[in-house]
């Protein structure tokens, strides 16, 4: 929700509003843990503790300014440094 109130300018609310919308949940699942971290893995958006396989660091990156529509400038520094 942060990404949004900084970048798109938006109120907490509509943020997470955006957010659940983007991921194709409820608000109310943002705040639960095994949703969001069965979730994380799912779309490969990395999670707090890491799953062996599964997306980390500039990849889970890559995935979130993706599935949100938003830029990540270590994002657009990664895709201009290596031609994507």
């Amino acid at each position: 929700m942060a990404w949004m109130q900084l970048i798109k300018k938006m109120k907490i609310a509509e943020a997470k509003q955006y957010v659940a919308k983007k991921l194709g949940i409820g608000i109310a699942d943002l705040t639960n843990e095994e949703v969001m971290r069965q979730l994380r893995e799912d779309l490969g958006i990395g999670t707090i503790t890491s799953v062996a396989g599964s997306p980390k660091g500039i990849r889970a990156k890559l995935n979130i300014a993706e599935l949100l529509d938003v830029p990540i400038n270590s994002v657009g520094l990664f895709k201009s440094q290596t031609g994507m």
